[in-house]
């Protein structure tokens, strides 16, 4: 009986070291599998760096400097020292002088300027009349975030443009007035920005996953080298992968922007053939960035962390989240190569501008373009992994 005493409690002692020993073989284990999987490891470390740099430098809640242009009908010592009080704002950038309305409105319907100054002929003369000539600011309200600082401050422009020019001190009353009319978005509905916006952003996800995820499917089952043993091209293979997923595409955008109109009110003013067709663009590009994706990784699991990777940035630095306009230069140029920025700028103006392809051709050749290099890089990295 005593023995049994004394083994027992060395029986307890082995099996919690035993316990301990294949607990730790396990742990070394996967640090060897994480080791060797380096596109998983650099997944680790590269997305908290992501998100610090780009909400810590590229973003901005409260945008400055936004793109603006000038109706200028007038060129008179007042009229400049308007435009010089809205620039000391810190909110307007006037990037555009123009003389015809309908340039006016093709800038803003275009989406280069976010807003637009008219400055009507006679208007000096009329200030000094006192006949209170309005001054007009028209707003882009698509995106109400960016809009709303902006038109908030116009009531400080009156006092400082006319401290130097008509008055010493303070003006005793205002002696013309400031009408900001907001464009496209009148009562700065929040669902007018985000439900277009929700087009590209589900596209971009699920196309890029769909695609990513259905190659390396293929590769991990070992399908994919009897698909190539038949006579059959790259290029074939990554047709016939990517022509299914455009017709699912447009089922997801047809159901969003269904409901987006049916429940949220969200106007189409525009041509349905031409989203329609632009969309196609814009859905092809990311299959193709996808199919891209796929030849880089080497499992699933892979190939979604790297879809998430263009993902991230792709919806903090396209306009969807945070206004673009307001963001650094060098995080603008980065959201120029992304194809959401510019599929945001075309779905929104198509809908809620009603912008043709004169309004859109910049935006319409940069997603070409695009996608011209996805598949390009798609194509030749396909053929190397198979040689």
């Amino acid at each position: 009986m005593s023995a049994v005493d004394h083994r027992a409690p060395r029986r307890e002692i082995r099996e919690r070291f035993g316990f301990l020993r294949r607990s730790y073989a396990m742990l070394v284990k996967e640090f060897i599998q994480l080791k060797r999987d380096r596109v998983s490891f650099a997944m680790i470390v590269m997305l908290p760096v992501m998100q610090l740099m780009l909400f810590g430098y590229a973003i901005n809640t409260t945008p400055r400097h936004l793109p603006s242009a000038v109706l200028l009908q007038e060129d008179s010592d007042l009229a400049r020292s308007i435009l010089k009080a809205l620039e000391n704002t810190a909110y307007f950038r006037f990037l555009y002088e123009v003389h015809d309305v309908d340039d006016f409105d093709n800038l803003l319907k275009s989406g280069k300027v976010l807003f637009g100054v008219e400055i009507p002929r006679g208007f000096e003369r009329a200030v000094r009349r006192g006949d209170r000539p309005a001054l007009l600011v028209a707003a882009d309200a698509t995106d109400p975030v960016a809009a709303s600082a902006a038109i908030g401050s116009l009531g400080m422009v009156v006092q400082t443009a006319l401290k130097h020019d008509l008055y010493i001190g303070d003006p005793p009353e205002m002696p013309f007035e400031i009408r900001a009319h907001a464009r496209y978005n009148p009562a700065a509905a929040s669902s007018l920005n985000i439900v277009p916006g929700l087009v590209g952003t589900i596209l971009t996800m699920t196309m890029l996953i769909f695609t990513a995820l259905s190659v390396t499917r293929e590769v991990e089952r070992g399908t994919m080298e009897s698909l190539l043993s038949m006579p059959i091209k790259p290029v074939e293979v990554m047709l016939g992968k990517i022509i299914p997923y455009v017709l699912v595409g447009f089922v997801q955008a047809f159901l969003i922007i269904s409901i987006g109109v049916g429940l949220f009110g969200v106007p189409v003013l525009g041509n349905l053939v031409l989203l329609a067709l632009l969309s196609t663009l814009f859905i092809t590009t990311n299959l193709s960035i996808g199919y891209t994706i796929s030849t880089l990784v080497q499992n699933q699991l892979q190939a979604m962390q790297m879809s998430m990777m263009f993902f991230l940035p792709s919806i903090l630095l396209s306009g969807f989240m945070f206004p673009f306009a307001g963001m650094p230069a060098w995080a603008q140029y980065l959201g120029e190569g992304l194809p959401l920025t510019h599929y945001l700028r075309i779905v929104r103006a198509i809908m809620l501008k009603g912008a043709t392809m004169q309004n859109l051709h910049f935006d319409t050749l940069a997603l070409a373009a695009l996608m011209l290099l996805a598949m390009t890089i798609a194509v030749t990295r396909f053929r190397r992994t198979l040689d």
